[in-house]
């Protein structure tokens, strides 16, 4: 079964290296918030389906930060999926794996990336054509020792994840220093408290550390 993800985004979620993870209470802060991550040098985003905001900041970014590869997190339904795909993200991630989601992103041409935690929910994505997996929750789940563990079987596949909960400006560096990780997902960059303040200038400081913290590694 093909990947969900073609060869072009995957090369632009790498490039990326970082995805800010993001709760927007506010769309009005969805344009100014992405423009402050790619001051910083972060140009992924997954907006997460936690407020009833979300999607209306999607579209704005889209229209107003085309330059920003924005996605959508916490799809739990198959309307999310839907939803998504009217308000043009660009790919979908999910805490968890649940086959009718990820058939239904398949179905509407939605690049996804299910959340996967044991060797069992990363079979099942692999059946489905899943080549690219959210690792959720990361560091709770065991960190960097217990993903290389897991990974070790399917070595072989060349599976990309993108870990995320619990990383920080502490952590992050080991995560970056994997080869499987193709992407680090933070929601340390831009939280809450920063958004509610439209503290920009923070936001674009925390972007630029974390980009830098990515080129000492991978250059």
């Amino acid at each position: 079964m093909d990947s969900l993800f073609s060869m072009e985004l995957e090369k632009r979620v790498g490039s990326a290296g970082v995805i800010a993870v993001l709760v927007i209470e506010d769309a009005a802060d969805a344009v100014p918030l992405a423009r402050a991550l790619l001051k910083g040098g972060v140009t992924a985003m997954e907006l997460t389906l936690r407020t009833p905001a979300a999607l209306e900041a999607l579209r704005r970014i889209r229209s107003q930060a085309p330059e920003m590869l924005a996605g959508v997190g916490t799809i739990l339904t198959k309307e999310q999926v839907r939803d998504a795909v009217a308000a043009r993200a660009e790919l979908g991630v999910a805490p968890g794996y649940n086959p009718r989601i990820v058939e239904a992103a398949r179905s509407a041409a939605l690049p996804f990336a299910p959340g996967v935690a044991t060797p069992s929910e990363l079979e099942w994505a692999l059946e489905q054509g899943c080549r690219i997996l959210k690792f959720f929750p990361a560091e709770p789940a065991g960190g960097v020792s217990y993903l290389k563990s897991m990974n070790g079987p399917y070595a072989h596949l060349n599976l990309r994840y993108i870990p995320l909960g619990g990383l920080n400006p502490g952590n992050v560096r080991c995560w970056f220093e994997q080869p499987h990780v193709i992407a680090v997902g933070g929601s340390w960059i831009a939280d809450k408290k920063q958004i509610a303040a439209r503290n920009w200038d923070e936001v674009s400081r925390r972007a630029e550390r974390a980009r830098a913290l990515l080129r000492e590694v991978r250059g």
